[in-house]
């Protein structure tokens, strides 16, 4: 095969690799009815004039399986990071004790559950969008290479293992999918 166009196959593996990255960052965020600090990583706050994450200006802490607790490490951040959570409209309810803000995770009911696994059904589809353009994107690109000279047997080649990346790679996004429709519906 070509080093140029081994070259597109590992680019767009890597790229595919991101996409699923990516989804699996975002479906951590997404609650599972246990309290999880991870649903703050993209909350940020005004510190000083710019926006930093939660995680970097409080220690954020579970206390059982329903209640986080975050303790900023100076006392002016409360109102700001209480703010914040309330403005990101998580479900989620602060309450601000003067030291400590508490946040208290409600059961969820069946229909709530519904509503996330189809949040988690549309993650799942944009990530198999962002892999199938990265194939169209590698197969354009092998085309190309087709068009300047490369022969047709080795462009079917690796057209054919771009292909076989590609349905592992949405394999795995299904397979992250049931696993987090699993962890939202089981009670």
């Amino acid at each position: 095969m070509s080093e140029e166009l081994q070259q597109y196959i590992t680019e767009a593996n890597s790229t595919m690799e991101k996409a699923i990255s990516h989804l699996e960052a975002e479906l951590v965020k997404i609650r599972a009815g246990r309290a999880n600090p991870q649903m703050f990583d993209g909350l940020f706050v005004d510190y000083y004039g710019s926006p930093t994450a939660v995680a970097q200006v409080a220690n954020i802490s579970v206390v059982d399986t329903r209640t986080l607790t975050i303790q900023p490490w100076e006392k002016n951040m409360l109102q700001v990071i209480e703010r914040s959570i309330i403005a990101a409209n998580l479900g989620v309810n602060p309450q601000n004790d003067g030291s400590i803000i508490r946040i208290f995770l409600p059961p969820l009911t069946e229909e709530r559950r519904k509503e996330i696994v189809k949040r988690v059904q549309n993650e799942g589809e944009q990530s198999k969008i962002a892999i199938r353009n990265i194939r169209r994107d590698a197969i354009e690109q092998v085309k190309k290479l087709q068009k300047n000279g490369l022969s047709e047997d080795i462009a079917q080649d690796g057209e054919k293992e771009i292909q076989e990346m590609t349905n592992k790679f949405i394999a795995l996004v299904e397979k992250n999918l049931a696993s987090k429709e699993k962890e939202i519906m089981s009670i």
